[in-house]
């Protein structure tokens, strides 16, 4: 390689590490930026899939926009009542008030989703207002209230967008260590083999497409700065961490990545003085600032937990004394027909696989991706309800997007390695990617659809049967449907789902 950079390794001894590979020739940023290009097209083609209704947990995360917005308050019992019917019903009585334990100490109604999605929401959803607004006065007449076609329009539109940038940050970063047709492809299997899809386009009221942006942000700009970074530098990674709580809560696990930089600095200088690459007083007021800044980053989450449960602390969930610690679903999280991670989405498997060939490019990025992966598979195995209950595929993990694009792209560099000719890797690979993908796109089909059932266990023959019979035959005019007729096929999800839960009869808890 042409560049290197000093950086010290697990054991605390120095390392080469390896410099952007795009500066080894000067044909690759012209392919990276083609790459890039590709999947700017791409997205472009995929936004008329872009679903824009609030629905499920989304009527949680979108009421904080709304009722800052619109009401000028934190009281969502306007939000709760404007929801979609199976929302509704599970949170009021006969009389259709909201039910009595819905409401806090404080006589705020409780929403333990976070905040987060409502701050990236809020750049785009307040101009959007401001525009109706002025539009009524010139005789518009369209609905200020947060829920007509204009600002769920940009909602989901926004959440979509955010999704994508979440990839072009972890394309730009894995083309770094591997080439840029290796990042490509990962970035195309993980968008549209994993659960992706569903969260950036279909359901884009949730927090996942927030969290895999937050993630990748702040992963791109941990790796873009390290290892010596200025203090300004480390209050950004700070901020940007808080963000990454403020989304989605389990996202403090990437804390890990700079955590793990600390002490492989602290253990070099520990080596003798000719190992330090940062002086112990600097790398303790770096520390200090980024603990302070991204505790400042939260304050969101703290100020509307103290407006709504009248402690900053609480996050409305039950307490993780009652979770399953010592006997987590280790085996079912991964391959359970109830969204198994390797199960319903299986190119994670090979993502998960390359992160071991990732430590052998970058010590400390693929040490760190190893290591968020088995604290976050643990912390979600130990969950009672780790199966997302209606989710497709184990959404809960995309907040991991980024380390498996990572993974991904380091597998098939390491499968290009081992076939020695780049072209037929490259058609081996493009071709496992396509079946990934098409396998994917027909299970999603399927579970929007219900042909398996949205929540809970489903049959793996039938499935099959379906991806091999069902789904061909469904598919263009369901499609047709969508497109054309979209409002009728989306109250006939939301009836079938709602049968669904009355056969089910047990309400849902959850992590979101």
């Amino acid at each position: 390689m042409s560049g290197a950079r000093n950086y010290p390794t697990l054991d605390g001894e120095r390392m080469v590490e390896s410099v952007p590979l795009e500066k080894e020739a000067l044909s690759i940023p012209a392919a990276s930026s083609h790459h890039a290009k590709l999947l700017f097209l791409l997205f472009l083609l995929t936004l008329p899939l872009v679903n824009p209704w609030v629905r499920g947990d989304g009527v949680g995360y979108y009421a904080y926009l709304q009722s800052a917005l619109i009401d000028h308050d934190m009281n969502f019992e306007n939000d709760y009542l404007a929801g979609n019917k199976s929302f509704v019903m599970a949170h009021v009585d006969a009389q259709g008030h909201l039910l009595p334990q819905l409401y806090t100490k404080t006589g705020h109604v409780e929403n333990h989703f976070s905040v987060g999605p409502a701050i990236l929401w809020a750049p785009v959803l307040v101009p959007v207002h401001l525009t109706v607004v002025l539009l009524d006065r010139f005789g518009a007449h369209i609905p200020a209230d947060g829920y007509s076609r204009p600002y769920v329009l940009a909602m989901a539109l926004t959440t979509a967008f955010y999704g994508f940038l979440s990839l072009l940050l972890v394309f730009r970063m894995a083309r770094k260590y591997f080439e840029p047709q290796w990042a490509f492809l990962a970035t195309i299997g993980i968008w549209l083999a994993s659960s992706l899809p569903v969260y950036m386009y279909f359901n884009p009221s949730w927090s996942h497409a927030f969290s895999a942006f937050s993630v990748a942000l702040f992963l791109w700009y941990w790796d873009r700065t390290r290892p010596q970074r200025t203090p300004g530098q480390w209050a950004v990674l700070g901020l940007l961490a808080g963000l990454m709580g403020n989304v989605y809560y389990p996202n403090v696990f990437l804390l890990i990545f700079p955590g793990l930089e600390i002490v492989l600095l602290a253990r070099a200088r520990q080596r003798g003085p000719n190992q330090a690459i940062v002086p112990l007083g600097k790398l303790v007021s770096s520390s200090a600032v980024f603990g302070a800044a991204f505790a400042a980053s939260l304050l969101p989450t703290f100020i509307t937990r103290q407006i709504i449960y009248g402690n900053p602390f609480e996050t409305g969930y039950p307490g993780m004394r009652t979770w399953n610690w010592s006997s987590p679903a280790l085996w079912s999280v991964l391959f359970s027909s109830d969204h198994g991670l390797w199960s319903w989405t299986p190119i994670l498997f090979l993502a998960v696989i390359g992160l071991f060939f990732l430590a052998k490019r970058d010590a400390l990025l693929g040490a760190g991706s190893i290591l968020t992966f088995l604290v976050y598979y643990y912390f979600i195995a130990s969950c009672p309800f780790w199966d997302g209950f209606s989710s497709y595929g184990n959404r809960y993990f995309l907040s991991l997007t980024p380390i498996f694009i990572l993974g991904l792209a380091a597998s098939f560099s390491a499968f290009s390695s081992w076939v020695g000719k780049p072209s037929r890797a490259m058609a081996l690979a493009g071709s496992a990617i396509a079946l990934f993908v098409v396998w994917n796109v027909g299970l999603i089909f399927q579970w929007g659809t219900h042909l398996v059932p949205a929540r809970g266990k489903i049959s793996w023959s039938e499935m099959v049967h379906n991806q091999l019979v069902v789904v061909p035959l469904r598919m263009t005019h369901s499609l047709q449907t969508y497109f054309l007729h979209r409002t009728d096929m989306m109250q006939h999800i939301e009836q079938e789902d709602i049968e669904q839960q009355r056969a089910r009869g047990a309400p849902e808890n959850r992590l979101n």
